[in-house]
C-alpha cells in the first residue's frame, strides 16, 4: 500500500494518504492576529482544502482533535465548528486546553478522515 504526502515542509507534511485513510497535521491559522472565531474559520477552510486534495471531505472525518490556548475559547470555537461540521456526520472529537507552538495561535485542529 502506497503512502502519499501532500504539502511537505521543512518539518512535516500537511496531509498524508495511506490506503483509504487521510491524516492531517495539526492546522493553525496563518493570520494569527484574528480572534478565535477568525482563526477557526481559516483552519476549517484549510482542512476543507486538504481533504479535497486527498479525495475526501468533512463528511468523512473519522476523528478530530482540537487544542485551544484558553478553555474559555471553546465556546466561540464551537460556534464556528458547529456551523461548519456536517450535521449528519459529526465525528468523535476531543477539545483540550494547551500551550501551542506560537503564542499568538489560539486554536489548532487535527483530523483523520476516510477517503
Amino acid at each position: 500500500m502506497s503512502i502519499v504526502r501532500h504539502d511537505p515542509g521543512p518539518i512535516l507534511s500537511l496531509a498524508t494518504e495511506h490506503g483509504s485513510t487521510v491524516y492531517l497535521a495539526g492546522i493553525v491559522a496563518k493570520n494569527l492576529k484574528a480572534d478565535v472565531k477568525g482563526q477557526t474559520q481559516e483552519i476549517l477552510a484549510e482542512i476543507d482544502r486538504l481533504l479535497a486534495k486527498c479525495g475526501s471531505s468533512k463528511s468523512k472525518i473519522l476523528q478530530a482533535q482540537i487544542w485551544v490556548t484558553d478553555i474559555r475559547n471553546r465556546e466561540p470555537m464551537n460556534t464556528v465548528w458547529n456551523a461548519w461540521v456536517d450535521p449528519n456526520n459529526k465525528p468523535p472529537r476531543a477539545c483540550v486546553e494547551a500551550a501551542l507552538a506560537s503564542p499568538d495561535a489560539l486554536v489548532e485542529v487535527m483530523v483523520v478522515a476516510a477517503k
